[in-house]
């Protein structure tokens, strides 16, 4: 009797089940080991009160509000650098939202961060960044625009030439203090410089002096007030101050100084700064509807008015 294998029938499934199985089992476990989406660790981003040391750099998102509660009063206090930039923000979300109040003052920035951290208002105007110790007390800082900072001195200044950086920082170290050695007139330069609670005081230390100390030579006066506008009406003849630039831009008594050649309008104009709102309280409804008017193209665009 022949043995005819070919007639046998094999029983199970036929080979290419098993191939096709195992490539499942491979291409399943690339998937559970490389492919597979990770689940989350950390919570989607949300508006959190801030942790100590905060910077500007984790600060909360903020969104434009679609409406505020009626009667929504907001706080501001801080640099005078910024009260126009207060004022124009203050006239928009007041439009923007009818009904509320936006309440401001510029008593100096570091007037305006301790009344923050005493409750006393909702957002700080800073001209300056915070310090480690603030953040450590739970502040942060939201950049809302560029700013520069100008030299000026009166419109009947006998000295119509511009400064180098070098000379600038000289002169409010008290290392030059004669007109005549800048090649001006034979009289004292009269300095006029901002009280240490001004932001803008800090700044121009920091930009102009290296973060050196200003002098304390006779020619140097220390304002009690940290005020533009008397600043300025002191300059006379001999003086020289320095303020924020919007505050001077438009300013028919006094004169900006060039420095190393460039105006404050110049892009690489070398005395620029950033200008921020200081918040606590992130969830605070005040804190999250005016920064993000502030923070919104409505916002920008108001500031952008300002010259800041």
């Amino acid at each position: 009797m022949t043995n005819d294998n070919s007639s046998v029938k094999r029983s199970g499934p036929p080979p290419i089940v098993f191939i096709l199985l195992l490539l499942g089992l491979i291409g399943g476990a690339y998937w559970f080991f490389v492919r597979r989406p990770q689940s989350a660790t950390v919570a989607p981003p949300s508006v959190e009160a801030p942790q100590p040391g905060s910077s500007p750099e984790t600060a909360a998102s903020f969104s434009l509000q679609p409406s505020v509660p009626a009667g929504t009063v907001v706080s501001i206090d801080g640099s005078t650098s910024m009260a126009q930039l207060n004022a124009a923000l203050k006239a928009g979300f007041e439009q923007q939202y009818p009904g509320s109040v936006v309440n401001i003052a510029a008593a100096g920035s570091e007037n305006g961060i301790q009344a923050l951290l005493g409750g006393a208002v909702d957002v700080a105007a800073s001209s300056r960044p915070l310090t480690a110790q603030e953040q450590s007390q739970g502040l942060v800082a939201v950049p809302v625009t560029a700013d520069r900072l100008a030299l000026v001195v009166g419109n009947n200044n006998p000295y119509k030439r511009g400064l180098s950086t070098g000379q600038a920082a000289q002169i409010f170290q008290g290392q030059l203090t004669n007109w005549a050695t800048l090649g001006g007139a034979d009289a004292t330069i009269r300095v006029l410089n901002r009280p240490s609670v001004s932001g803008t005081q800090v700044s121009f230390r920091e930009m102009v002096l290296g973060g050196g100390e200003f002098g304390t030579t006779p020619n140097i006066t220390t304002l009690a007030r940290d005020a533009t506008t008397p600043m300025l009406q002191q300059l006379g003849t001999d003086g020289i101050g320095y303020a924020t630039f919007a505050q001077v831009a438009d300013q028919q008594t006094v004169r900006v100084v060039p420095i190393d050649g460039l105006t404050p309008e110049a892009p690489n104009y070398p005395f620029q700064r950033q200008l921020y709102y200081v918040y606590r309280d992130a969830n605070a409804p005040e804190v999250q509807a005016f920064l993000g008017y502030a923070l919104s193209p409505q916002g920008q665009q108001a500031i952008a008015a300002t010259g800041s």
